[in-house]
């Protein structure tokens, strides 16, 4: 068995594969400054409730777009899992080619998506993460990571709307019963996921209509992409598990096992 982690802005999601079958996954804050032995301990723990001894793992392998958590947390799987995690990041094998002006700028947790995509779905093919960010990531037939756009996640939009004018209050992330809003938290709910489906379906459309690719599938993935997905023919298959089984995959191409 092998301990994958997924370190976003937000939250830090844990899952552990045997074989190709995903057994159990875990979420915790990323936010929160944690020691070596703090990790250790939480990963520890939350592993034993699902029957899982820390030290039977094989191995582990970690992405991260937040650098500040990783010599806690990558000391913390040496010390208490007696593994040496690999790491997503320049010079790994990924069977993606990046070749935007910038490859070394392409976030960790994008790369790990497009491989997961990639050999999931086959190419080309359009991911989108609905993260702290919602990204979209164009892979070509031939595994090329050609180009991303970054939005403002769902979540963020949100809370700029009831932080920064005084008189909106904090609301459910939710579809309301009709875009005819008549009262301020559904107009906030309306205006937030169907203005989401209205960016997500003309993003799709203009990156495909400039890349001139015709059969381009639509991936998502990410906490509230279900959300969307199910509300836009855009959107041709949602994948909750798509960045962890992206780093199982990379852990059998550098040839871990």
């Amino acid at each position: 068995m092998i301990l994958v982690i997924d370190v976003g802005n937000t939250n830090m999601t844990l899952g552990v594969y045997d074989g190709e079958k995903l057994k159990c996954t875990f979420r915790m804050m990323t936010k929160t400054p944690r020691t070596s032995d703090e990790y250790g301990v939480m990963i520890t723990q939350l592993l034993k409730n699902k029957g899982i001894e820390a030290t039977g793992l094989e191995g582990s392998i970690v992405a991260s777009v937040v650098p500040d958590v990783m010599h806690s947390l990558l000391g913390s799987l040496v010390k208490y899992t007696g593994t040496r995690p690999v790491i997503v990041g320049p010079g790994i094998k990924t069977g993606i080619r990046i070749i935007t002006e910038d490859p070394r700028a392409i976030g960790a947790d994008r790369i790990v998506d497009a491989v997961a995509a990639y050999e999931k779905y086959g190419g080309p093919v359009l991911v989108l993460d609905f993260g702290t960010a919602t990204t979209y990531d164009l892979i070509t037939e031939k595994g090329e990571f050609a180009a991303g756009v970054t939005a403002p996640g769902i979540r963020i939009s949100s809370e700029a709307l009831w932080t920064q004018a005084a008189k909106l209050p904090n609301f459910e992330i939710r579809k309301p019963k009709s875009i005819l809003a008549q009262e301020t938290i559904s107009s906030m709910q309306a205006g937030l996921v169907y203005g989401q489906i209205g960016q997500t379906e003309y993003i799709i459309r203009k990156m495909q209509e400039e890349s001139g690719i015709k059969n381009l599938k639509v991936v998502a993935t990410g906490g509230l992409g279900r959300l969307i997905a199910d509300e836009t023919d855009s959107i041709h298959i949602y994948d909750s598990s798509l960045t962890l089984d992206g780093l199982r995959i990379i852990y059998e191409k550098n040839n871990c096992r």
